[in-house]
């Protein structure tokens, strides 16, 4: 590795081509952030020049990581862009923008020298091929190379590729550039242009980092990120990606064309985790990572986590997993865009992800594409189970308004303890590992539990408004499927209270006490309904005959003809509202029932059943027996087995230990959690066991 001080002319001056490999994510830069300020320092440099020539001035435009390619024979010399892409990109799109200006003016011999910054002359060009120094072989060539070859003065609109943020940057260029030359007759064009030039030849400075093809231009590359734009979790894994596609003798091109879908629009939006967003493709690879290595992954490790995965762990070589994860995007880009249509009933997946959307969360996508993941073949009925157990477990702790945190974890864990599980016993496994949870932070919560919660909260001012639209959508697909008709569309249609928020004046009652009966019920579950079409103001507000009249017109909503059915005879009131309440509770512990006999009953972790837990005691309940296998559950020790002896002891290696964080530190040389860190041959961590076992304690205490 060498290292230069360049100018563009030093780097650019003989012929040569700059290749922007496959891996490189493509042009990014934008006018705020980096095509203004780039642009004022170019131009403060040019004026400096002017006003005091003897000064020399100059901006220094940033670092580039180059790779010889290896001599080919009749060729140009040629080099990899291994970082920098960005800039050197616009900066070819700064100096040709420049060029046709001055070739408009008749300046040939400045527009001249800044063509041979881009171009190639013709003497060196093999027939067919294209002049420009530098190539782009990812979705940047088509824009770029006719950008830079068409005829001056460019027509933008007539490109084949208008949007592309190449043409934006040289429309940008162009009309900067030109506002600043000023008319062709001003006396000082001539000045100004020869300046431009030579600050765009002599001016700006770079440091080129220069790699022999033998090199390891990945390490390098992690490092360094473009000017103001970082490089997310989802570059850093296709630059991986793309090295090791070609050190395995792939047609990277084939590769990159046929099996690399993350380059379009979707991919590229932004999708808010957190308080921070991502890129959905880093998402994609943090999501896909946690169902392939059942780990919850920070969004800051996502690559650092595939790339150990991938050189260390998977076991297969690029060209075998690409087409895997090709496919399972394909399937997270069809739920995700299904789950964005108001029309056409989704499967559990798609539903899934709809839900997931309105409620704002993300954490079971993981388990998703797990439950999808090729070779896998599970039967869709099991899939249907798994999902629905998984849904009731996140949207029960969001009806009660529980903390959802700690949930990615639980997620990882069962995917964890289950992957390796036949596909007839996965629902029961994955349905128990929920139903063991017993702590604030992560529990099931039982039947009764939100019966009590959901009955007397005020849902509408304490849920979000998609959140609790969605409840509503679910109970309405519910009763819907009792007769075969089709779920209900998507249409953010809007909540409407049957008993008006403003109910005082035309909804009156005799006494106090009856006033407080009555406001207290008007934003719970049995007073909200869903409409087609919202009502106006007079209709909504009305007395109870005129607004059942106006429901009447939007019954194809299945909610709101059940509550125009019950009161053909009576009016609306507390008992009914009462009554549907618990109807609608019923509904939604229905959709996202809970396992036959489970309470959710929350331990306190701090509190122990009686003296101590042991082993022993463990082994004494007859919930483990002398003999049993443990296995180590940490990513570094998997498939590391120890055994549980008679009097609780564990044996590994061939040594005794008398506690499981005892044998968790022997194996790992650091402190240990041994009731995480070991797990038993069902995929239950020693903490589950641990914690059935206070259970027993508790129901007989």
């Amino acid at each position: 590795m060498e290292t230069f001080k360049q100018t563009p002319l030093k780097l650019f001056n003989i012929p040569q081509h700059f290749v922007i490999p496959l891996f490189q994510r493509p042009y990014v830069w934008k006018e705020t952030e980096q095509w203004e300020p780039l642009w004022k320092d170019v131009r403060r440099v040019a004026e400096l020049r002017i006003a005091e020539p003897h000064l020399d001035a100059s901006h220094f435009l940033g670092a580039v990581v180059i790779q010889s390619r290896e001599a080919q024979s009749s060729r140009l010399p040629a080099w990899n862009v291994i970082d920098g892409q960005q800039r050197l990109t616009t900066l070819h799109i700064v100096a040709d923008a420049t060029r046709s200006l001055l070739e408009q003016a008749d300046l040939s011999k400045p527009a001249g020298q800044l063509e041979d910054l881009t171009h190639n002359a013709e003497k060196y060009v093999e027939d067919g091929d294209s002049p420009l120094k530098l190539r782009h072989l990812n979705k940047d060539r088509e824009p770029f190379d006719e950008l830079l070859t068409a005829e001056t003065p460019i027509d933008y609109e007539d490109l084949s590729h208008p949007d592309s943020p190449i043409v934006a940057a040289h429309q940008y260029f162009s009309a900067a550039v030109a506002q600043w030359l000023g008319p062709h007759n001003a006396h000082d064009y001539r000045t100004k242009a020869k300046e431009l030039t030579n600050v765009l030849l002599h001016g700006l400075q770079l440091v080129s980092i220069e790699l022999e093809p033998a090199e390891n231009s990945q390490e390098i590359f992690e490092t360094l990120n473009a000017r103001g734009t970082p490089l997310t979790a989802a570059d850093l894994v296709r630059n991986l990606v793309f090295q090791r596609l070609e050190a395995e003798g792939a047609d990277t091109k084939r590769a990159y064309r046929e099996d690399w879908s993350f380059e379009t629009e979707f991919w590229a939006q932004e999708i808010g985790v957190g308080r921070t967003l991502v890129s959905r493709s880093s998402l994609f690879f943090n999501q896909w990572l946690a169902a392939r290595t059942g780990e919850e992954v920070s969004p800051q490790a996502t690559f650092s986590r595939f790339k150990s995965w991938v050189e260390l762990e998977s076991g297969l070589k690029m060209t075998e997993l690409l087409p895997t994860i090709k496919h399972q995007a394909q399937q997270y880009q069809a739920w995700t865009e299904a789950a964005t249509h108001a029309g056409g009933s989704l499967d559990s997946a798609g539903m899934a992800f709809y839900r997931m959307r309105a409620s704002g969360i993300e954490v079971l996508k993981p388990l998703i594409i797990w439950l999808y993941e090729p070779g896998r073949n599970l039967p869709q009925q099991y899939i249907d189970r798994i999902i629905q157990a998984a849904e009731s477990w996140v949207y029960r702790r969001q009806m009660l308004r529980l903390t959802g945190s700690d949930l990615g974890r639980i997620v990882a864990d069962v995917i964890a303890a289950n992957t390796g599980a036949s596909a007839s016993e996965l629902p029961e496994r994955v349905i128990g590992h929920l139903a063991r949870l017993n702590v604030t932070s992560t529990y099931w919560p039982g039947d009764e539990e939100v019966r009590q919660a959901l009955g007397t909260e005020a849902v509408y001012r304490r849920f979000p408004r998609s959140r609790l639209r969605m409840f509503l959508e679910a109970i309405e697909d519910h009763y819907r499927a009792e007769t075969g008709q089709p779920q209900v569309e998507r249409k953010n249609y809007p909540i409407e209270h049957i008993l008006p928020r403003n109910w005082e004046g035309t909804w009156p009652v005799n006494t106090p006490e009856a006033e407080e009966a009555r406001q207290v019920r008007v934003h719970r579950l049995g007073n909200l309904t869903l409409l087609t079409k919202s009502l106006n103001s007079r209709v909504s507000n009305g007395p109870w005959p005129t607004k059942r009249t106006a429901l009447l017109q939007h019954n194809t909503i299945t909610l709101t003809g059940r509550v125009v059915g019950k009161t053909e005879h009576h009016d609306w009131d507390e008992t009914l509202i009462d009554h549907r309440t618990v109807e609608l509770i019923d509904a939604m512990l229905d959709i996202w029932p809970v396992p036959e006999g489970h309470l959710g009953k929350v331990v306190d972790p701090q509190t122990k059943a009686g003296d101590w837990v042991e082993l022993k005691h463990l082994i004494e309940a007859g919930l483990l027996k002398g003999g049993d296998s443990l296995s180590a559950t940490h990513r570094d020790f998997k498939g590391k087995e120890a055994v549980l002896m008679p009097d609780g002891a564990i044996e590994l290696d061939g040594k005794r230990y008398t506690s499981p964080s005892a044998a968790g530190h022997a194996l790992r040389k650091k402190t240990t959690n041994g009731w995480y860190f070991w797990a038993v041959s069902d995929g239950r961590r020693l903490r589950d066991v641990r914690s059935e076992y206070q259970n027993l304690n508790l129901q007989h205490s």
